[in-house]
């Protein structure tokens, strides 16, 4: 009978562990700082939803994708105890090929069978008041046509120095990228490039020796763009081109449609906070 009681205990501390490990690992200073402006207060219901991904790109400047990985998670936390035997409906519109996971004590037939993320044993409550990852998902692809925002950088030599066009494309018209930054290395010694044609706004960090193109929005109406600038150098000075930016949709289209208890069907209402964020994304 003691084991019983110690089993639950292990349960709830596996997914404690297993969730709030996943959320803290390598978020990078300036992703979270990005998080913090951006996110309106949410208003949090007592069954209360993360979707987070974030991805790692690396791409040619001759343009191929050497490799691209995403990770996501529905983060799941539950501040009223009287919601803790429910199941999540989740919807998954993924055309792209990701692998789904569930959590070892999720009921991975009902998930498989009903796209439900319910308890194995029905009679046990998720654990309360603690981030708990119900679902991963990861996708890893050399495919081209899965880069959400390409980056097209041509450096090419004149007579004082480079002339740099570097331009943006969105392939994923339902994404809605937030506070992007393309960073360019520039040589350092030879003073401020001069800035020809540019849509969006331009920093020039005299101390890193970067060119930071700056893009509040880049979505379906805004989905190209240019810049260009010439400054003293030679075409290796502008490589790897670095991408950051948020996102308040996700590159995966999985989402948690709908919430029900166990018992009697009877639909929660429940509030969903999704970010998709930049791990690494870069053009070398």
């Amino acid at each position: 009978l003691g084991a019983k009681g110690k089993e639950v205990d292990n349960f709830v501390d596996k997914l404690k562990s297993e969730g709030e490990t996943i959320m803290s690992s390598n978020m990078g200073k300036r992703t979270s700082e990005a998080t913090k402006v951006h996110a309106p207060p949410i208003n949090m219901e007592s069954v209360h939803m993360k979707i987070e991904e974030k991805i790692t790109l690396t791409c040619g400047r001759d343009g191929g994708l050497q490799n691209m990985e995403l990770h996501g998670m529905i983060m799941l936390r539950i501040s009223d105890d009287k919601f803790g035997r429910i199941r999540l409906h989740v919807e998954n519109e993924d055309k792209k090929g990701v692998q789904l996971q569930t959590h070892p004590n999720v009921d991975k037939k009902l998930f498989t069978a009903e796209s439900l993320i319910g308890l194995k044993n029905p009679e046990k409550s998720f654990p309360v008041n603690s981030d708990v990852g119900v679902l991963k998902w990861r996708l890893q692809t050399t495919e081209e046509s899965f880069i959400p925002l390409t980056i097209n950088c041509w450096p090419s030599e004149s007579g004082n120095g480079c002339d740099v066009n570097i331009e943006y494309e969105l392939q994923e018209d339902n994404l809605e990228l937030n506070d992007v930054v393309i960073t360019i290395p520039l040589p350092s010694g030879v003073g401020a490039p001069v800035i020809g044609e540019i849509d969006g706004e331009y920093r020039h960090d005299s101390r890193r020796n970067t060119l930071e193109w700056c893009l509040p929005v880049i979505d379906a109406k805004n989905k190209s763009g240019s810049l260009e600038f010439s400054i003293p150098g030679q075409p290796n000075d502008f490589f790897p081109v670095q991408v950051s930016f948020i996102s308040k949709k996700n590159y995966c289209n999985i989402q948690v449609t709908k919430v029900t208890q166990v018992d009697g069907n009877s639909p929660v209402r429940f509030s969903t906070e999704t970010t998709f964020l930049v791990d690494k994304y870069e053009i070398l």
